[in-house]
């Protein structure tokens, strides 16, 4: 017998269901303001690091302005701006400068490019090839600068401070017997272009733009006079490898004699080092440890400064240093061949 005061299963009290949470309700959703800073004049802005943390930004309509974004994002566009000083931290992406005049900027970036500017300077590291389009009067120097946080943002970027292509403009708008850009190769101070930040915002930051501090070495850009003598050094990769590189680096530019042209850091298997460099089982063996950096320098005893340097930092790390021959010569042309095969891959 069922019981009198027996409920049936339909007559059950119901569980109240949970309402659904989409993204756009959340309140930990980035607000565009704080990714954005537009219609300034004459006004110091920017955001320290750790503010934009990889995400997009917009520069727009500012005028006679300090800006600075000291921190890695995904991409920038920098539209309208006129007589605006400009510092970029690593960019995952691109750098778009549209219909700006005037202005200086220091950039990191994977890819950069302008349409309509002119009279612009650009303090520039760039990953691939730098574009421009019907921009007229610009110039263009390597990049140089120092934060502490400013290592690791490369490399939050996935850019490698070695991999600069500064110097290899395409331009999309040519005018023939015209020069839309050219180079800055004299020494420069980047304070001359982008100020030193001394307002109260910016005031945590210890910033450095000296040669030696620089994050990303200094390269000349264009090639080796044809008078001068130059030398390949590949570092391959090992515990202490990016410091033995910074250290190689500066002691090269304390002693002077000698340019650094271009730098790469690329992956290279046991079998790229016979066809590229000699036959060795250790350099073959290490090569699989990781990317290796190329530094090529250039100077009248080019092969002889840099065995010098490199000797007191080697230790048990594998360096391979060109010679001063004719086969020296003939790695540096595979080298450079090489490079130019994976840039067009």
């Amino acid at each position: 017998m069922g019981c009198l005061f027996s409920r049936s299963s339909n007559d059950a009290p119901k569980e109240e269901e949970t309402p659904k949470v989409f993204s756009w309700d959340k309140k930990d959703r980035p607000d565009p303001k704080d990714f954005t800073i537009e219609k300034l004049n004459g006004e110091t802005a920017g955001r320290i690091p750790g503010k934009i943390n990889g995400q997009q930004f917009i520069i727009n309509q500012c005028e006679d302005c300090n800006i600075y974004i000291f921190d890695h994002n995904a991409t920038i566009t920098v539209d309208n701006c006129t007589n605006c000083r400009i510092f970029i931290g690593p960019s995952k992406g691109s750098i778009f400068l549209r219909n700006c005049k005037d202005c200086k900027c220091v950039i990191a970036c994977q890819q950069f490019r302008t349409r309509d500017c002119r009279n612009m300077d650009v303090l520039l590291h760039c990953d691939s090839q730098p574009i421009i389009e019907a921009t007229t009067k610009i110039r263009f120097g390597c990049f140089r600068y120092y934060y502490p946080e400013l290592l690791d943002q490369f490399k939050s970027a996935g850019l490698s401070v070695y991999n600069n292509t500064w110097s290899n403009i395409h331009d999309f708008s040519p005018v023939p017997g015209e020069d839309n850009w050219t180079l800055i190769f004299q020494d420069f101070k980047v304070e001359d272009y982008v100020p030193v930040p001394s307002s109260e915002e910016f005031s945590s930051m210890k910033i450095s733009t000296a040669p030696d501090d620089s994050v990303v070495p200094f390269t000349q850009g264009n090639k080796r006079r044809k008078a001068e003598q130059a030398c390949l050094v590949v570092f391959f990769k090992d515990v202490g490898s990016e410091e033995r590189i910074r250290n190689f680096v500066k002691g090269i530019t304390k002693e002077g004699s000698c340019t650094l042209v271009q730098s790469k850091e690329i992956e290279i298997d046991g079998d790229d080092t016979t066809r590229l460099f000699v036959e060795d089982q250790q350099l073959a063996d290490a090569a699989g440890k990781g990317p290796v950096v190329s530094l090529e320098y250039s100077g009248a005893n080019a092969v002889q400064v840099c065995q010098d340097v490199l000797q007191p930092l080697k230790g048990e790390s594998v360096v391979f240093v060109s010679t001063a021959d004719e086969a020296g010569n003939k790695v540096m042309e595979n080298w450079n061949n090489h490079l130019e095969c994976q840039m067009g891959m």
